[in-house]
């Protein structure tokens, strides 16, 4: 853990760093890094850096080993040109997984029309469906994605995305026409999604969102001439990312056409309490008269701020609070999160697990997060219920 020991210091340092103002026509702030320009203009640099720990109790199926271990589990950096009112271009590179995260321009269409019709961004991005999948990496309530969050979202593609909010409502959809940037998952994609905002204020939030989205994914050619036909897999870890094993997978299933994803979503934040849930379902046509497949799964959570603070709202997701005291923000949490993968003969497996949190919010740029989460699976005649308990130091600015 002296990786995790180091970040704490980095963070309590950064917190305690005054800003300075450079002469002529920029000023530039030490921590987080950004510099203005007269213009409006601002250049700044983001980070979010996390390792972990993770202890496990009890094995996989026939004894597979679930093996301690601790890792970083993300070291992401990016840089954003940004001027209020008018764009943002951000860059995001995780140097852990070695892959691009966002990677994208973003313009108000009021700048381009003079009137608001929402926000296009182009590039690399989210696809927009699945609430906790969509939460920025840095403000995750838990270590790790649900079950279904992990088995059925979609992640990050490249194209167009257009976002549209008022005070009661927000529509986003998007049309993704490339694979991402490292060449993977080729084909298109389109998805909508749509909320509710009646109650939306700074510690009063109900939000209650649908989406729904379509992935036609493409063949292929290999170096040999063959032509590749798309292939899918569902399968997801035990809520614990430092193991390769995994209780639920569906194994793969060639010849796919396209693939239906749908899912419901609801946020409520009351002051310190907060509860939020998703359900998530995919179905996945093929060719060659090949049977479908469908799944599903499900997670609800609730979380409460010992010392007052309430979870963060905006654009359609949830943010870090802002600790009001010097010792920083607590919050507790529970999580149960649900997946079924049996289908069509397929015996995928079915898991679902309870989850016990502990967030510390030590300052704005510092958290420590601490889970419990219990597993019970079964797959065939086969059946496991193992633990694992998780520490992690995040550092994000």
């Amino acid at each position: 853990m002296k990786y995790a020991l180091s970040l704490l210091a980095l963070a309590l340092a950064a917190a305690h760093t005054p800003a300075h103002a450079a002469e002529g026509t920029t000023k530039a702030t030490a921590w987080p890094p950004k510099i203005a320009f007269a213009d409006g203009t601002e250049l700044s640099l983001g980070g979010n850096l996390q390792y972990d720990a993770n202890a496990f109790s009890g094995d996989g199926y026939n004894g597979a080993a679930l093996e301690d271990d601790d890792a970083w589990r993300r070291q992401e950096l990016g840089v954003t040109l940004r001027r209020k009112g008018v764009y943002d271009l951000g860059v995001t590179y995780d140097f852990q997984a070695k892959s691009w995260n966002d990677v994208a321009l973003r313009v108000e269409t009021k700048a381009l029309f003079g009137h608001d019709l929402g926000k296009l961004r182009i590039g690399q991005m989210k696809v927009p469906l699945g609430f906790e999948g969509n939460t920025a990496t840095r403000a995750v309530s838990f270590l790790e994605a649900s079950l279904p969050t992990q088995a059925f979202y979609e992640n990050r593609r490249s194209g167009i995305d257009w976002a549209f909010e008022r005070e009661r409502y927000l529509v986003n959809a998007g049309y993704f026409f490339e694979s991402d940037l490292l060449g993977n998952n080729k084909g298109d994609t389109s998805a909508v999604r749509v909320a509710w905002t009646p109650r939306k204020a700074a510690g009063d939030v109900l939000h209650l969102g649908i989406a729904a989205s379509r992935e036609q994914p493409d063949s292929e050619v290999n170096g040999l001439g063959v032509t590749v036909h798309p292939s899918v897999r569902w399968r997801a870890k035990p809520e614990a990312a430092l193991t390769a094993v995994r209780l639920v997978d569906s194994g793969t299933l060639t010849r796919v056409d396209h693939i239906d994803r749908t899912g419901l979503e609801v946020l409520w934040i009351r002051g310190p309490w907060s509860v939020q849930g998703e359900y998530l379902h995919q179905s996945t046509s093929r060719d060659l008269g090949l049977p479908s497949y469908s799944a599903d799964g499900a997670y609800v959570f609730g979380s409460w701020f010992v010392t007052g603070e309430s979870r963060g709202y905006s654009g359609g997701n949830v943010a870090n609070p802002k600790p009001k005291a010097a010792h920083g923000a607590v919050e507790l949490l529970a999580r149960y999160s649900r997946i079924d993968l049996d289908s069509e003969g397929i015996a995928g497996g079915r898991q679902s697990d309870w989850t016990l949190g502990a967030n510390w919010y030590l300052t704005q740029y510092f958290k420590f997060q601490a889970n419990y989460v219990k597993a019970d699976a079964t797959r065939g005649a086969f059946s496991a219920d193992p633990s694992v308990f998780e520490l992690r130091a995040q550092l994000h600015f």
